[in-house]
């Protein structure tokens, strides 16, 4: 029997069985040696679930965790646009040169952060992580294409921090947080990380390792010293990178899990129950909103998602050119192989750059002499990587067809309906 036949045996044995923890921690192993890391994580998390406890399994997160906070490339999903982009007049630097979003009382923000002193820490425990916080230097006019996602965080996040006398006017409150989502490789990150340039605030990454420990409380604490962390260091934009991981559903959760209290003190955190969240912007990004638990989608939380979905023409144009820029290029029919990767997600496309630079490579090296980049060595990559996206569109065809009675999914359900054949 085959490798992959023995793993999806043993898939098909976890789904009948989902509380056998050995064979799901066994299957999540095997799903790392592969590369699947996300699905191993998941597996992991189901584990811890039911077994908190269990060492093994918390080696193993640790493991898989550790690529997630490693320094990221450049997102893909969003490259810098062609040269000579719209100009976007740039926001009015403040006393310390930074540039701040005009409208906004960053000097009330200020205030009420100014005194707060750095968060307690018992003894041994480590100080809040703060070397990931950041000050982007990109805005929303360097995303390429995804002009639909602008305008929703325009109407929905940065339109009313522009106008705060209207949006008081009209009861819009500039609490709460946006949720990003939508299939992978498709720029997510990126944009948030745009959102906070458009802020002129920091932005502080929380991944999932960030948060977890396998000892008692502990991740609480983690949650309540990275909250505590944001507000010192306001205007900050907090964001929950693979937010289902973290905010998972406690109906799936074990009443003893950790990760139940680990929600819980997330809720509370961004009730500020314990604190003034002035100038502490939450974001969050998650491939699969569904698993995510309505608590945290509630009035002042998360309580306004954006749909982020593979990068349109446009965007796809200028993730190619990226990408295209330092290699040797011959002829190349740029709006061919656009039209070739409609649904390819933005590392989709990134990764067909990369395989049609291999293919020239090689030949390169045959005939022994340099052979630039055509559109005959991207037509061929194209052919070679498929779109990663269509199993994401799968199950978020299920989603919309039996979980929208809310209306939640309704600009996904727009969009499935216009390609009937994803």
């Amino acid at each position: 029997m085959s490798d992959d036949v023995l793993l999806t045996s043993l898939l098909t044995a976890v789904t009948s069985a989902p509380d056998d923890v050995p064979l799901r921690l066994h299957v999540a192993g095997l799903l790392s040696e592969r590369g699947r890391s996300a699905e191993a994580l998941q597996h992991c998390i189901q584990v811890l679930a039911r077994d908190a406890s269990n060492t093994d399994a918390m080696g193993l997160l640790q493991r898989l965790t550790s690529g997630i906070t490693a320094p990221p490339t450049p997102d893909v999903a969003a490259a810098p646009p062609p040269a000579e982009p719209a100009p976007v007049a740039p926001p009015a630097p403040d006393r310390t040169g930074q540039h701040r979003l005009q409208g906004y009382d960053w000097t009330h923000a200020e205030e009420e952060v100014a005194g707060t002193p750095e968060p307690v820490l018992a003894h041994g425990e480590s100080s809040p992580v703060v070397e990931d916080i950041e000050q982007p230097g990109i805005r929303l006019a360097d995303v390429g294409g995804m002009e639909d996602v602008k305008q929703r965080l325009e109407l929905a996040f940065l339109g009313p921090m522009r106008n705060p006398e209207l949006a008081k006017a009209f009861g819009k409150t500039l609490t709460g947080g946006l949720l990003l989502y939508g299939p992978p490789g498709c720029g997510k990150t990126f944009i948030a990380r745009a959102v906070a340039g458009e802020l002129g605030a920091n932005f502080f990454t929380v991944g999932i390792s960030d948060v977890l420990e396998m000892y008692t409380g502990q991740s609480e604490r983690n949650m309540a010293r990275i909250f505590a962390e944001a507000r010192r260091r306001a205007p900050c934009v907090l964001f929950f990178d693979e937010l289902d991981a973290l905010g998972q559903k406690r109906s799936q959760l074990s009443h003893a899990s950790s990760m139940r209290n680990t929600v819980n003190q997330m809720l509370s955190e961004m009730d500020s129950l314990g604190g003034n969240n002035d100038g502490v912007f939450t974001l969050g990004a998650t491939n699969h909103p569904w698993d995510i638990d309505s608590a945290l989608r509630r009035p002042g939380r998360f309580d306004r998602m954006v749909l982020v979905l593979p990068p349109d023409a446009p965007a796809r144009a200028a993730i190619l050119r990226y990408h295209l820029r330092d290699r040797p290029v011959a002829e190349v029919d740029l709006d061919r192989i656009v039209r070739l990767t409609e649904h390819f997600s933005g590392a989709d496309v990134a990764h067909v750059c990369t395989t049609a630079a291999e293919r020239a490579l090689a030949l390169s090296m045959q005939i022994g002499r340099l052979h630039a980049l055509t559109t005959k060595d991207l037509e061929a990559a194209v052919k070679e990587v498929r779109p990663s996206t269509g199993a994401w569109f799968a199950t978020a065809r299920n989603v919309v067809a039996f979980s929208n009675s809310d209306g939640d999914y309704d600009d996904l359900s727009a969009y499935l309906r216009k390609h009937k054949k994803l």
